[in-house]
């Protein structure tokens, strides 16, 4: 493999000043276009790459965002980052991508980590363990240190920043509403995430659909649980004994387990049960029989809106520094074959 050159082994190959050097490759107006020509030609002949932590050092801007994700297996976090990835490509800006994996302590050490001058904000959802523990020193301190953040789907209100968010309450409110529209009366809830800030307004949303209509709550089938894992082992209980019409799963894997519980347990769907759940991703929509009614999040468009926000906001000023927003985007209930028509 070819050694890359610095910039100052070109200058001394060229007899030139490394400040000519750097500016030539910068396409400066001081320098003429011959000896622009002749620089770029030997940098690209000796293997050159310009250092992009160090590229416009004037503005210490290093045209890179850092992204961290709960967790890379779920398909809306993809989704987002695709949107994310998308704006920055568009806007000249490179993408360092890292999994918090849930843990707080890595969390928190990503972000000691990439804002040493590595990036020049960060877009990230918060990790599972910060949102149980109420920990959010660790952003204020990035945030105060100058390094901007964006927030999405999983917030602090806590931390004052820019958020993009979709409308989980009004979302559940009216998700529910629709199962009760369709004739649903007992409509179970089933939640992996309760711990989280997304799966606790979701969860009002439900309960206040059941008020609004009179609907008595029935503790028996609401399941709020903090793990995929105790969901599972505790769903059963909801069918058994329980002459439940109508399903509203507030994750992904709720809302498939709680489809395949339903037909397990001798239920059609739809016309013995109803069943919506959040979800963006394919395996919901398309690979499931029936397929699955779905709030859908637009995670594409909620990564475009947190990319172009911080882009906008390492782009300002100071004497035009803007307010920090909170930017709401509308979901869609997408009706297919997991509940019955109106």
């Amino acid at each position: 493999m070819k050694a890359k050159a610095t910039l100052k082994q070109i200058a001394k190959e060229l007899n030139v000043s490394v400040s000519t050097v750097s500016k030539a490759l910068n396409d400066s107006p001081e320098i003429s276009e011959q000896t622009k020509i002749k620089i770029k030609e030997y940098a690209k002949l000796k293997n050159y790459k310009p250092n992009v932590i160090g590229l416009n050092l004037k503005n210490r801007k290093t045209k890179t965002i850092g992204v961290i994700i709960p967790n890379i297996l779920n398909s809306f976090f993809a989704k987002v980052f695709s949107g994310i990835e998308k704006v920055a490509d568009k806007k000249g800006y490179n993408v360092i991508t890292c999994i918090s994996n849930e843990s707080l302590e890595k969390e928190i050490h990503t972000l000691e980590m990439l804002s040493n001058g590595t990036i020049d904000g960060f877009i990230l959802s918060v990790s599972e363990e910060a949102q149980k523990l109420q920990e959010y020193n660790h952003f204020s301190a990035i945030i105060n240190d100058g390094t901007p953040i964006v927030m999405f789907d999983r917030i602090a209100d806590e931390v004052e920043c820019d958020k993009v968010v979709v409308d989980d309450f009004d979302s559940a409110l009216n998700s529910t509403q629709h199962l009760i529209n369709i004739g649903c009366k007992n409509i179970a809830l089933i939640s992996s995430v309760d711990n989280l800030s997304v799966g606790k307004l979701r969860a009002d949303g439900y309960l206040k659909a059941l008020r609004d209509n009179n609907i008595p709550v029935n503790e028996k089938i609401i399941l709020r649980t903090d793990s995929e894992e105790d969901m599972k082992a505790k769903i059963d209980a909801i069918f058994d004994n329980n002459k439940i019409d109508g399903i509203f799963a507030l994750d992904e894997n709720d809302s498939v387990a709680a489809l395949r519980v339903g037909l397990k347990k001798g239920y059609r769907v739809p016309e013995d049960l109803s069943i919506i759940g959040f979800a963006d991703g394919i395996l919901a929509s398309r690979r499931l029989s029936p397929s699955l009614t779905t709030v859908s999040q637009h995670g594409i468009e909620i990564g475009e809106v947190a990319a172009k926000r911080l882009i906008k906001r390492l782009e300002e000023n100071e004497e035009e520094t803007s307010d920090y927003e909170t930017i709401v985007i509308k979901t869609v209930l997408k009706e297919r074959e997991s509940t019955r028509k109106l």
